[in-house]
């Protein structure tokens, strides 16, 4: 049920004009805080697998394999809360019927073959959504499932890979450097996407908004397979 209490407030014409917005301070602290989070922690596995893959060029493979390991954990932090600021976004979006900009998710902007039919067929839907509240809804739904699914791909790769399992390790190693890359478009999308939303969000509302991202961002991995299923099964009934 919508909360009717307060309206949602009127979009911008664009998402370009509301990356240029000026928030009001307290929203202005709520973005740049997430931000700078969400930043930190993609740094670090930025930084790891940029080293791991040094050290394999360097021909020093069990150094490298070490370092993929620790690369596939920080993998694991930073997507635990990107997805969950999808799910908040999603969650509250439903709930309040907040409706920001939201624009097209484009396939050249990502390496990997799934990333690429998701974007694509993301923006085959948008042609065909004429509700502006149904295009972000399945943005935002499109973003976090690519971005569980890239996070079980490389896990599993490194994974693979420093436990030897992996049957071809060039391609390995390939593979998990498109999945950076496409985890780091996603990463962008999500931040230009949640200060859209910040833009529409009632002053009211944000206490509540902040408490539903912070819950969503600390899931445990049982909760994310349920959570998948469950946000599949509403947007059908849309």
């Amino acid at each position: 049920m919508k909360d009717h209490s307060r309206p949602p407030l009127s979009r911008g014409r664009s998402v370009q004009q509301d990356w240029r917005a000026c928030l009001p301070e307290e929203k202005a602290q709520v973005f740049l805080e997430h931000e700078r989070h969400l930043e930190s922690l993609y740094n670090m596995f930025s930084v790891s697998l940029n080293e791991a893959i040094e050290l394999k060029l360097a021909g020093l493979r069990a150094k490298a394999l070490g370092a993929i390991s620790m690369t596939s954990q920080l993998c694991e932090r930073l997507t635990r809360p990107l997805a969950g600021t999808l799910r908040a976004l999603h969650d509250h979006a439903k709930h309040y019927g907040t409706v920001p900009n939201a624009a097209p998710l484009d396939p050249e902007n990502y390496h990997g073959p799934r990333g690429q039919r998701s974007a694509r067929m993301s923006g085959l839907l948008d042609r065909v959504l004429f509700s502006h509240r149904l295009q972000f809804l399945h943005k935002v739904s499109t973003l976090q499932e690519m971005v569980e699914d890239l996070d079980r791909d490389f896990r599993n790769t490194a994974d693979d890979l420093a436990g030897g399992l992996y049957s071809d390790p060039e391609r390995g190693w390939h593979e998990m450097d498109a999945g950076h890359f496409d985890l780091t478009t996603c990463l962008r999308e999500t931040i230009v996407l949640f200060k859209s939303f910040l833009v529409v969000l009632p002053a009211g509302q944000l206490g509540d908004f902040e408490k539903t991202v912070y819950n969503q961002s600390h899931f445990s991995s049982e909760d994310l397979v349920a959570s998948h299923h469950r946000r599949m099964s509403a947007f059908a009934g849309q």
